[in-house]
């Protein structure tokens, strides 16, 4: 029986984790093939290793032979980029935050959805096993639960996107997405936030976010910063549950990791072998576009994770 042919993905952008962790997934995965890469620098776009190097996103999305693509661009470009491949027909792996806004994710999904592709947000940690694993645990707890999450790290260049407000920069949004994906994993989608406040840079964006998160199952507080050591961190307390991630909790890479259980009064430590999710979400995203039936980040978790984030600035705001 001969295999199908390899999804044939398309890159917009040659950039840190584009090439220091996608490009490399593609090549290591099965089912798929690095088939172009548009950079503003070709020879940048070159070392990444595809078929073929190009310096037009507009070619790669409208290129016959490309099934998916791949959007690795600042993140006020990803609408526009997004869009514009759904409509060329093709199914869009986009790098997180998926949109400055839940308005802007909420376009993309209607555009997904009139086109008939697929549209999946680039959160590779969900593909870790570690992270399935909790997925799975908080399945079956009943409230209460109580949610601590965080992701911090002590500083960021001055002339990097991050810091800037129109290209939608900010520890919230780059890194506070991790810590309130995290949270409503256990608290569900109807999420409420009561508490929240930001300390801003002299560029205007958040350098640091904390917030309180509460729903019907329970609450959460959840840290984002570039102004705080290094540090992630994930921990669910329930009536006969309690959850422990360490650091990192949200991107380890090709490293043995660890998860603290204690079940009914029963301490255990679960152990999980060094892997790529990065390959796993490719993989995945790849199987589906072809045509299998397996699980990818739906896109109404991604609307929803954008429109609490967009809480917890608004909320912020009025504080």
């Amino acid at each position: 029986m001969t295999s199908p042919p390899p999804v044939r993905w398309g890159f917009l952008g040659a950039g840190f984790v584009a090439s220091r962790a996608v490009a490399p997934a593609v090549h290591e995965a099965a089912g798929a093939v690095l088939q172009a890469v548009a950079a503003r620098d070709v020879r940048r776009a070159a070392l990444l290793e595809p078929v073929r190097a190009v310096g037009s996103y507009a070619s790669v999305c409208e290129a016959q032979d490309v099934d998916a693509v791949y959007v690795s661009l600042p993140n006020d470009d990803h609408l526009r980029w997004v869009i514009t491949a759904l409509e060329a027909g093709k199914h869009v792996l986009c790098e997180k935050p998926l949109g400055l806004d839940a308005a802007q994710v909420a376009d993309m999904s209607s555009a997904a959805r009139v086109t008939g592709t697929m549209l999946v947000e680039a959160s590779w940690n969900r593909w870790h096993p570690r992270t399935r694993r909790v997925e799975a645990l908080l399945h079956h707890v009943e409230g209460p639960i109580d949610v601590e999450t965080w992701f911090t790290f002590p500083g960021v260049p001055a002339d990097n996107y991050r810091l800037d407000p129109v290209r939608g920069g900010g520890a919230l949004l780059d890194v506070g997405c991790y810590a309130i994906a995290a949270a409503m994993m256990a608290l569900g989608e109807d999420v409420r936030v009561p508490v929240a406040h930001q300390h801003r840079g002299p560029t205007g964006v958040d350098l640091t976010t904390s917030a309180t998160l509460v729903s019907a199952r329970g609450r959460a507080s959840i840290l984002a910063s570039f102004q705080r050591p290094e540090s992630q961190g994930w921990t669910v307390t329930a009536s006969d549950l309690t959850l422990g991630l360490p650091h990192p909790a949200f991107t380890s890479w090709r490293e043995p990791s660890t998860l603290q259980v204690v079940e009914k009064g029963v301490e255990r430590i679960e152990a999980f072998a060094a892997c790529d999710a990065y390959r796993l979400m490719v993989e995945a995203v790849s199987a589906r576009a072809a045509g299998d039936d397996v699980w990818v980040l739906p896109l109404e978790t991604s609307l929803a994770v954008a429109r609490v984030v967009e809480l917890v600035a608004h909320t912020s705001a009025g504080s």
